[in-house]
């Protein structure tokens, strides 16, 4: 009888504890992995996927600081605050090739709907006074009354009044200058900020400071600041300082007659001057004050179809000057746009942040029907974003997204976990 051949046997089963998924990769190879994700809005999606992920974000500082380093927080869009009576409108920035982004708009309330309702809902009376760190500041046109909102957690902290000693000591005029929103970094992983309210009077100005987490919910009046102008002999007195700008924790207030700016730290809480470029002076509608991109100050400079680029560096000598940086001809943006330089009219400098400078044409100069461009150009790579079109009749406000509470493993985030 012929042998029969016995079926080549199978190999074993793999032992199942040798088997390697991505949730049993460790903390350092999987912060590695989320280091090549494109954006902020993707880290976030990719951290709530499971709670392998989310620990692995939450538990390392050293991550998130090489993550903000290779990702700069993206631009969500631009809120346009027209004046008068009237709800700030929100235009998103829309990519097709990031949904993430997207999403983390329409998980938000940009259409300001957690606002506290309006006497007369037919003349709703909030205005953005400023737009920092994920917040808004909203100041009410008809009873003064001011507000933090952010619009991606819904969170909203109603401003208590400024005390009467802040409104008392004024020396000739009295000038209200804006409110200001600031979120340290020591204090940006538990929701904590800081608003700082400015005033000044013929010579002087001073501010008062709101913090979130101080437990006694009380403005901190400052006194005034001594001869931080020329006071001049005759003439106009009663607005020596424009809109100001807050810089990495620094609020900027450029001086009207003079080239020059008012400084205020919020960390330590005093005034200073620096200068600016002396062909700057009276041109504040030219220029905007910002950093690049390593944390140095620079004003962006619009003059017809050119972006000119200050930089204030620190001499051999320990002396600070202005250095003039690149130049940016745009020329060309006819190509992208369809449209022509006249009808464009010139380039507007809108904000400056973080190394990227945000700007638009300027239709209105030649026809207030023709809609503006918006765009975007970064400083260190040279890159032009053209963001959308849209009629420039309001005060523009960026809204950069922040790095998410949720994604810092604080206090908070600890006594919730141990509750489950």
């Amino acid at each position: 009888m012929a042998s029969q051949e016995q079926p080549p046997s199978l190999p074993p089963p793999a032992d199942p504890a040798a088997t390697t998924t991505l949730t049993g990769l460790g903390g350092d190879l999987l912060r590695e992995i989320f280091l090549l994700l494109p954006s902020l809005p993707s880290l976030v999606r990719a951290a709530f996927a499971c709670r392998t992920f989310l620990d692995a974000v939450r538990s390392s500082p050293a991550f998130r600081r090489r993550f903000r380093e290779l990702h700069p927080q993206p631009l969500l869009g631009i809120f346009f605050d027209p004046d008068g009576p009237a709800i700030p409108a929100f235009a998103p920035l829309r990519r097709r090739d990031d949904p993430d982004r997207r999403a983390a708009v329409r998980r938000g309330d940009f259409f300001l709907t957690g606002l506290p309702d309006d006497d007369d809902d037919a003349r709703p009376g909030w205005v953005i006074s400023d737009c920092h760190d994920g917040y808004l500041v909203l100041e009410h046109i008809y009873t003064r009354e001011a507000l933090a909102y952010n619009p991606l957690t819904l969170a909203l902290d109603l401003l208590p009044p400024l005390p009467d000693e802040f409104y008392e000591g004024f020396q000739g005029h009295y000038n209200g200058l804006d409110y200001h929103v600031h979120a340290p970094e020591e204090c940006r992983d538990h929701g904590a900020f800081r608003v700082i309210y400015a005033c000044h009077d013929d010579s002087r100005a001073r501010a008062a400071v709101f913090s979130s987490d101080s437990g006694t919910r009380a403005w901190q009046v400052l006194p005034y600041s001594e001869a931080l102008r020329t006071i001049p002999e005759s003439g106009e007195r009663e607005h020596w300082l424009t809109a100001g700008r807050i810089v990495d924790g620094f609020i900027y207030w450029v001086y009207s007659d003079e080239a020059a700016m008012l400084v205020l730290d919020t960390t330590t809480l005093h005034f200073s001057r620096v200068d600016i470029p002396a062909y700057l002076k009276g041109q504040t509608s030219m220029f905007r004050v910002g950093k690049t991109r390593d944390g140095v100050l620079c004003v962006v400079v619009a003059i017809e179809f050119n972006l000119y680029v200050w930089l204030r560096n620190i001499r051999d000598d320990g002396v600070e000057v202005w250095v003039r940086g690149q130049r940016f001809q745009l020329d060309d943006i006819v190509e992208d746009t369809g449209g022509t330089l006249e009808e464009h009219g010139q380039l507007k400098v809108v904000s400056v942040v973080d190394g990227v400078v945000y700007f638009s044409t300027h239709e209105t100069f030649e026809d207030a029907n023709l809609p503006c461009w918006f765009l975007s150009i970064d400083l260190e790579e040279n890159a032009l974003d053209m963001l959308f079109q849209r009629n420039y009749d309001s005060h523009v406000h960026p809204y950069i997204m922040p790095w998410p509470r949720s994604l810092v493993r604080d206090k908070a985030c600890l006594q919730v976990e141990g509750a489950r």
